[in-house]
């Protein structure tokens, strides 16, 4: 498998550099490219990330990955990380480095800017998403899945000193700030219609701790008209990378 190019993406307001692997497409260009969006905490080498590109590869189709601000190989601090900032580096990054239709893949806080996304880029016809493909979308997450499901105390440590580092079962605990709940206020989704404009596909794990199966079958009463696949993977649990979940995904994203 040979390496996708690195490049990024100088942008300001406030200044940060977004790293960004680029692959084109081969042959006769057909096919739409790929676009993965990671999930809170995640970065574009992860395990599912590299099998798409790995994929991607060997279809011959393009692929384009990159880590938000405060992720990865990118610039920034992650507790200045917001919805909002990694909304508006998505769209940039789409932007400056898609050509032609294009499927996003957006696994668990990336479904949801998969979604923010594709409103965004609505909004300008050139801009074509052929596709979606999401795995465990984390919608409305900090809201729905963080601040409601907060005690009291954990809500006023929020309040009163601007963050609460919230345990893992993956690594250290981390960091939940006051601006990013806040902000992600400003987002949400599942008050009202989804309108993507284009056929999506979700994954979920039955098993999956952090976002249950119930709100993602919530999440499906919002979308509109479009054409939505729900796929609940019996054993599956959030992360969906045992080898068995990753041909579930590139299965998913062949059919487009």
């Amino acid at each position: 498998m040979s390496e996708a190019r690195l490049t990024s993406l100088a942008l300001e307001s406030p200044p940060r550099t977004i790293a960004v692997r680029v692959r084109e497409s081969k042959g006769d260009g057909g096919k739409p490219g790929l676009v993965w969006l990671g999930g809170f905490k995640s970065d574009m080498k992860g395990t599912k990330a590299a099998a798409l590109d790995g994929w991607a590869e060997a279809q011959g189709r393009a692929c384009l990955r990159y880590d938000y601000s405060g992720h990865g190989e990118s610039s920034g601090e992650f507790t200045e990380g917001t919805i909002g900032r990694w909304l508006a580096e998505s769209v940039a990054v789409y932007r400056a480095f898609a050509k032609g239709p294009q499927v996003l893949v957006g696994s668990s806080m990336g479904g949801w800017l998969a979604l923010l996304l594709v409103r965004e880029l609505r909004k300008q016809p050139a801009a074509q998403v052929a596709g979606m493909v999401l795995l465990a979308p984390a919608v409305d997450f900090t809201e729905e899945l963080m601040w409601k499901a907060f005690s009291d105390d954990i809500k006023k440590q929020i309040e009163t000193t601007g963050r609460w580092l919230r345990p893992s079962q993956y690594e250290a605990p981390y960091p939940i700030t006051k601006t990013l709940i806040e902000d992600g206020r400003h987002h949400l989704l599942m008050g009202g219609l989804i309108e993507t404009g284009c056929p999506v596909h979700i994954l979920q794990g039955v098993q999956d701790p952090d976002v249950p199966f119930a709100h993602v079958q919530r999440l499906m009463s919002h979308f509109a008209s479009d054409d939505v696949v729900l796929t609940l993977i019996k054993d599956g649990d959030h992360r969906l990378s045992r080898p068995e979940d990753i041909e579930r995904l590139l299965n998913a994203v062949a059919a487009f």
